[in-house]
């Protein structure tokens, strides 16, 4: 062979591996997809990417935002066909068909190295699948029972910590003229938190978590137990009247004119009860009380994560991507940003007293739950959330719904 020759293959060679090596290690270019889109979302997703990049100015980050509707349309495509290094979602069930699917990577390695299992103790249960970690967890918020704190003072009632102290405030409201818990049950997802709330209260997170998967029958008698607490509290008169023709917008009236003194809500009621004209003098949140003793508290506390597809070309970047959006500074800062939550442990909630409160609660949480519309399927979601508020009208109708319930289970988790 001439030296001509050899220097041809000698070039030839050192191109092929450059190209090889550019087209296999992918080194410097990670892909996250999201359905941050909203203003504040994507606002605190630039702002970590920026943080992230600073810190390794070696990987660039291309970030891709996509709008709610949109992305949950096209993730099961894009994870299987042209899968990015990083693709946000939900916990707990709702990351389930990805995982069974396989399209998601687990990443209990990056728990591992950095003590997640610890600071981020409170969403552990709800990104656990098959004992193996699936994802990041960075912001969620509290559920609970807002309510009138001065309608409470003028009427003697202490913060009810056991059913039986709940029913008795209701009680001393109803006798004062005060529907105790207002709701508007129009778009149905609102009766759903309390269904959450009663069951994971009578029947512990483990119980809830498996009826959502379908594993445990609409029929059984725990399922009965939860309704017959819920039908406890409508036979007493607890709910507004005509609910169900209010949103949950429309149900804050009644508490804002102190008609009515609690709603069982998410955290993001109480910015337009105040704009509404309460203050925090007249306005509390208490975590809903226990109603089997002995059973572990666990919370409503829908959480966003972040994953590595099994399909991403740079999960070396990606996992140190996720390690720093777990971070207790990094999740402080992004949730200053969304008037959410950290979930890092290790993290401060800012000076917002119902968050703050909201992060005590959380952080201290046995497990959290996604909401019922997040947790099952949406056809028995739907399903559910449609008896629930049925029940709430003709609660005599209770076996006929559960039976119908029962059905759609069978159908919908085959």
């Amino acid at each position: 062979m001439n030296n001509k020759n050899k220097v041809f293959k000698h070039g030839l060679a050192v191109a092929l591996a450059s190209a090889l090596f550019g087209s296999t290690a992918f080194a410097g270019e990670l892909v996250i997809n999201t359905d941050t889109s909203d203003p504040a979302p994507k606002e605190a997703f630039e702002t970590l990417v920026k943080g992230f990049e600073a810190e390794n100015p070696d990987v660039k980050v291309t970030l891709n935002l996509f709008d709610h509707e949109g992305y949950k349309t096209s993730i099961r495509n894009f994870l299987t066909a042209d899968a990015p290094d990083l693709a946000s979602w939900y916990a707990g069930n709702r990351m389930l068909p990805y995982v069974n699917a396989g399209l998601f990577e687990p990443v209990d390695d990056v728990w591992d190295a950095n003590g997640l299992n610890k600071s981020l103790k409170s969403a552990a249960a709800s990104m656990t699948i098959d004992g193996k970690k699936w994802g990041i967890p960075y912001t969620y918020y509290q559920w609970g029972i807002y309510y009138r704190k001065d309608l409470f003072a003028q009427n003697g009632i202490e913060v009810p910590t056991t059913w039986a102290e709940f029913k008795a405030a209701g009680a001393t409201l109803t006798a004062a003229g005060i529907t105790p818990i207002t709701i508007g049950t129009k778009y149905l997802w609102t009766a759903a938190g309390v269904f959450d709330y009663l069951n994971l209260r009578t029947n512990g997170y483990d119980f809830h978590m498996a009826l959502t998967k379908g594993e445990i029958s609409w029929t059984d008698e725990r399922v009965l137990n939860t309704m017959n607490h819920w039908k406890e509290l409508i036979d007493a008169g607890f709910f507004i009247k005509n609910h169900a023709a209010y949103s949950w917008q429309e149900a804050l009236a009644p508490m804002v004119q102190g008609e009515a003194a609690m709603y069982v809500m998410g955290n993001f009621a109480v910015a337009p009860l105040r704009e509404a004209g309460l203050g925090d003098d007249q306005l509390g949140f208490f975590p809903f009380p226990e109603i089997t003793p002995g059973i572990p508290r666990a919370e409503d506390a829908p959480t966003d994560t972040l994953h590595i597809p099994a399909n991403a070309k740079n999960k070396e970047d990606a996992k140190k991507f996720l390690a720093y959006l777990a971070r207790a500074d990094v999740q402080t800062e992004m949730n200053k940003t969304l008037g959410q939550l950290p979930i890092n442990a290790d993290s401060t909630a800012g000076d917002d007293v119902f968050l703050q409160q909201g992060f005590e609660l959380l952080s201290n949480a046995e497990g959290l739950a996604q909401f019922f519309d997040r947790d099952a399927p949406a056809e028995m979601a739907k399903a559910g959330m449609e008896g629930f508020q049925e029940f709430m009208v003709k609660p005599e109708r209770l076996d006929t719904i559960l039976k119908r319930l029962e059905k759609a289970r069978l159908r919908i988790y085959k």
